[in-house]
């Protein structure tokens, strides 16, 4: 029920009960009032007989007394009037007229007791108020009773009984309790309207007051509440909808800035905006502590995995792939497909892996929509009928360092289309930190590699052999060190150059590189000296590929200006944990059998023995 209703039905059930009070307290009064008047009237009936019967005795008249009451019946609103004579007063004169004997019990009472009754009674249909008032011998006055009577002061000399109709009484007190209610509820029905007038205002405020803020409680701030006067109530409504047009103006403000920081156009027509807003806002909150927490990982690989879980956790979004660019090489690498890293291409043609010119998002930078424009990549390869995607890059300096690509069915594309900005606001964040990293990685790279020959250097094998050891420990695998060394380099800058001394370095290393796993390690060790690390091989094994490399050195023919030149490789095995469980003794041991090669004759293959190792002697 409305204000205004409750308002209503509480006055006019207020008015009612008053209504209903004032009527009994009137009628309640006016049958008290008319009780009093009868018994006023039935005092003098009953004194003006007694007057006249007492100068009726004197005077000697007495026997005409019934008609006097005769006279007095006749009165207006007197019913009957008879007269009893008391005891002592039969004893003296006798009993009188027949009338005067005691007719009923209570004039029998009265004449016993002296005291005088009052009641209301039904006679035949009719009400009547009957008194009975004692006759009492008294001395003063002229006449007086004691003149004609012999008796004491206070005797009961007889008992007048007067019966006073009440129906006209009645008649007229029920007109007046009318005629009283009617005024009581003709006023209660002004006082009503009055009182409506006076509320109409504040129920009709109150009611705006409620539409308008249950507009804002659903996020619209665009209703008003009406003003109709320029009293408190109309301040109430002038002041709240100052309120909505401030917040009106103020939470589309921030929706627009919101919308600015996120680096997307976000329009909402209807719905909670302040839901809106506070989506907005925390986005960015949790996009800030997301980049806090990426700022703090050490390698790219640690940053794709978070962007991997906030694609699963926070927007359950179960098929995606994320790249990365090589822009040196204008290739892309999967990186995570659909939370699983390092897998082959899955949701797109494998040519933007070879050519990354292919993918449209890359190219051109922008967001690719195929939920609102279909086909727009001809690359996108769906796993079922009816799915679709988007592409988000992480552009950094005007190019896409990175690709997100979110593959949904047809009937989630709505959602996903709705989602898109705000992942893309973790893919801004992440993308500073994430070239960043791509930096600092390549910059690392540049350290850990010898800049002539792109192997790894001395400095990455002292921070990788952790790893290393660790990795063949846990799988409970054996590992070989290969120490080689080109012989007689030293006469090859003596006799051609330190240009022909590098291009003979690097065609070793190209052999290197051509004879071993990508899961193995080569290492520019120093000079002409190099070192191979072959992940999961043993001794056996190990020699076989040494000697595929000394004879592959040995079978090289390095085009010179004035010739041709041919050089030979000396190599040294050892394995750990087979020689030894300390990865530095077992190089150790691969450069003793490298010196024992060297000291047999060069361009051969030796295997450590302990035989070899002589703790005095310096190598």
């Amino acid at each position: 029920m409305k204000l205004k209703d409750k308002t209503q039905v509480f006055f006019v059930g207020i008015l009612a009960v008053l209504v209903v009070v004032l009527t009994v307290l009137s009628a309640l009064s006016f049958r008290r009032f008319s009780i009093y008047t009868a018994e006023r009237h039935a005092r003098s009936v009953a004194e003006t007989v007694k007057v006249a019967l007492t100068e009726s005795m004197i005077n000697g008249s007495i026997g005409k007394r019934e008609q006097l009451l005769t006279r007095l019946a006749g009165v207006p609103g007197v019913h009957q009037v008879r007269v009893a004579r008391g005891p002592a007063v039969v004893k003296q004169f006798g009993p009188g007229l027949s009338s005067e004997g005691a007719a009923s019990q209570d004039v029998t009472d009265v004449l016993r007791t002296g005291k005088e009754t009052f009641e209301v009674t039904d006679v035949d249909g009719e009400l009547m108020f009957r008194a009975v008032i004692p006759y009492v011998a008294g001395n003063d006055g002229v006449p007086n009773c004691l003149q004609c009577h012999v008796v004491g002061v206070g005797t009961v000399l007889g008992a007048v009984s007067i019966d006073i109709s009440l129906a006209e009484v009645r008649r007229q007190g029920i007109i007046a309790v009318v005629m009283v209610s009617l005024a009581v509820l003709a006023a209660a029905l002004l006082a009503l309207g009055l009182l409506r007038r006076m509320m109409n205002p504040l129920a009709e405020a109150a009611q705006g007051v409620q539409e308008v803020t249950s507009l804002a409680v659903g996020g619209n701030f665009s209703g008003r509440v009406r003003q109709r006067s320029n009293d408190e109530v109309g301040e109430i409504a002038l002041n709240i909808n100052q309120l909505m047009a401030f917040l009106e103006r103020e939470v589309g403000t921030i929706r627009t800035r919101v919308g600015q920081l996120m680096g997307h156009q976000v329009v909402r027509e209807g719905g909670n905006q302040l839901v809106h807003t506070t989506e907005l806002v925390e986005s960015l909150v949790e996009a800030s502590q997301f980049k806090q927490a990426i700022e703090e990982d050490q390698t790219k690989l640690e940053i794709y995995q978070r962007l991997s879980d906030m694609l699963q956790r926070k927007y359950d979004f179960k098929r995606f792939s994320i790249y990365e660019v090589a822009a040196s090489k204008n290739r892309m690498t999967p990186i995570l497909v659909d939370g699983e890293a390092g897998a082959a291409c899955r949701h797109c043609d494998p040519q933007v892996v070879v050519d990354a010119s292919f993918c449209r998002a890359h190219r051109t930078g922008h967001e690719v929509n195929a939920v609102d424009y279909p086909g727009l990549c001809t690359m996108f390869r769906p796993g079922s009928a009816g799915e679709t995607h988007i592409c988000l890059p992480i552009t950094q300096s005007g190019s896409a360092i990175c690709v997100v690509q979110i593959v949904v069915a047809a009937d989630e594309g709505a959602l996903a289309r709705l989602m898109a900005p705000f992942v893309s606001v973790y893919l801004r964040e992440a993308g500073p930190v994430l070239e960043a990293r791509r930096l600092m990685e390549h910059l690392r790279e540049n350290a850990l590699r010898d800049a002539m020959t792109g192997l790894h250097n001395r400095r990455f094998l002292e921070e990788y052999v952790g790893a290393l050891v660790a990795g063949s420990q846990r799988r409970k695998s054996a590992f070989s060190v290969l120490m080689l060394d080109l012989d007689f380099f030293k006469q090859v800058n003596d006799t051609h150059g330190h240009e022909v001394g590098d291009k003979v370095l690097k065609t070793l290393a190209g052999i290197l590189v051509r004879s071993v796993r990508a899961s193995d390690i080569a290492v520019r060790y120093g000079g002409e000296e190099f070192l191979l690390v072959l992940n999961d091989t043993g001794a056996d094994t190990a020699m076989e590929v040494a000697e595929k490399i000394r004879g592959q050195v040995e079978a090289t023919k390095i085009p010179l200006a004035g010739g041709i030149l041919q050089k030979t490789i000396s190599i040294g095995v050892a394995e750990f944990p087979a020689d030894s469980d300390t990865f530095w003794q077992v190089v150790k041991f691969a450069d003793v059998a490298l010196y024992k090669a060297k000291s047999d004759g060069r361009n051969r293959v030796v295997r450590f023995a302990p035989a070899m190792w002589d703790a005095s002697a310096s190598y």
